[in-house]
């Protein structure tokens, strides 16, 4: 029954990572469906990932009194409300409405289910989860890339909330092995669980917190404005084409999580986050050769989210190892509501960059948000270990 829970684990991943990518793919038609300037994508971006920030920072309560499987239910319901929301939104503003339950979605079930996972599970099982959090991340821009082709970028909304409405029924359908394995679970020590305050006073916390705002910085970024540096680069590229590149750093991500499944438990996490920040960088040197073809670019980005893929589930996963079981809830919501501040803000100030300077400063900018995220690891490191 566990092995079979995990299958439903990594299927909420999946759905986890269909509405990521979507916006990225479909904002370069939908600029011009409502009439706003290029950078408007990024106000859109931080108010869902706004949402998503108060929704972790309010998971470690929600942890202690709501069942994992509960909260996983009603999550994956609300991102089906702003799916079909944005698809049926005929003015620029009406995104901002719609955009509050699509965040306040993702926040809960990624904060719940990552603390479950780090808790329950091997550092391999938690690179595997994140590698099905990139498969649906590949899928939705190939969608809105049929979308746009066959109808319009609503409907590359609307055909991922059906996605997301079969998903649903699944979980709903495994409700019961969440019970089985519930039963199990040692419910004083979730009961006990250390609060917020106590949690961010711990060696090394807040260093990880910054790391964690630097690594989402550079992948929001790259999740959002991925297409339109193809599109605003002068490569001259077919609108279904650059909807589908939304996928290049999320199928860099799942690669990169594919393979640390495989070695995260022989390297461990340390050695995971050197050897993909690594490989990052040598993505981010390609897409600086701004060559005269696509194709190096593309690659390069691809380069970039291997090099990614393992961060993130490497930095939850050391959560209860660094801190322990009875800060871990805490301190992952901290994360993860780190990580949504720079998923928030850094696509955000990054449009604006680029509508005075250009969009050819985005490997400079990644690159500057590579290094802090290597150098604060390390620094942390260096605190746990006084």
């Amino acid at each position: 029954m566990g092995s079979l829970l995990l299958a439903v684990i990594y299927l909420i991943f999946v759905s986890l990572g269909l509405p990521d990518s979507l916006l990225g793919s479909g904002w370069p038609r939908m600029q011009v469906s409502f009439g706003v300037p290029s950078s408007y994508a990024g106000y859109v971006s931080m108010t869902i990932t706004g949402m998503t920030i108060v929704s972790a920072l309010f998971s470690p309560k929600i942890i202690s009194k709501v069942h994992t499987k509960w909260i996983v239910i009603v999550s994956i319901f609300m991102t089906v409300l702003g799916l079909l929301g944005f698809s049926f939104s005929k003015e620029y503003w009406m995104l901002f409405l719609i955009a509050i339950p699509y965040g306040l979605g993702a926040g809960a079930i990624d904060a719940s289910v990552n603390h479950y996972v780090a808790n329950h599970y091997s550092g391999s099982a938690m690179s595997f989860l994140h590698c099905f959090y990139g498969v649906g991340a590949v899928i939705s821009p190939y969608i809105m890339s049929l979308a746009l082709r066959k109808a319009g970028w609503e409907e590359g909304y609307r055909w991922t909330a059906f996605l997301q409405i079969a998903i649903l029924m699944i979980c709903i359908i495994s409700l019961p092995l969440w019970g089985k394995t519930e039963r199990t679970e040692d419910v004083e020590e979730i009961n006990d669980s250390a609060g917020i305050r106590e949690s961010i006073k711990l060696p090394g916390v807040v260093l990880t917190l910054i790391a964690f705002f630097s690594y989402c910085s550079g992948e929001a970024t790259c999740g959002v404005w991925t297409p339109s540096y193809f599109a605003g680069t002068g490569y001259q590229l077919s609108d279904e084409r650059i909807a589908s590149f939304g996928s290049l750093i999320f199928g860099g991500l799942m690669l990169g999580r594919f393979i640390s499944g495989f070695v995260s438990n022989k390297l461990g996490d340390k050695r995971m986050i050197r050897a993909g920040i690594a490989v990052e960088l040598v993505g981010i040197a390609m897409v600086m050769l701004q060559s005269s073809h696509y194709v190096i670019a593309a690659i390069g980005f691809v380069v970039i989210g291997t090099g990614m893929g393992p961060v993130y589930p490497s930095i939850q996963h050391m959560a209860p190892i660094n801190f322990g079981k009875r800060y871990s809830a805490s301190v992952i919501g901290l994360q993860m509501s780190a990580a949504y501040v720079g998923s928030t803000f850094m696509p955000l100030l990054f449009g604006i960059l680029q509508q005075k300077i250009g969009i050819t400063i985005m490997p400079v900018y990644l690159l500057i948000f590579a290094v802090m995220n290597i150098v604060l690891l390390e620094l942390a490191y260096m605190k746990l270990r006084t």
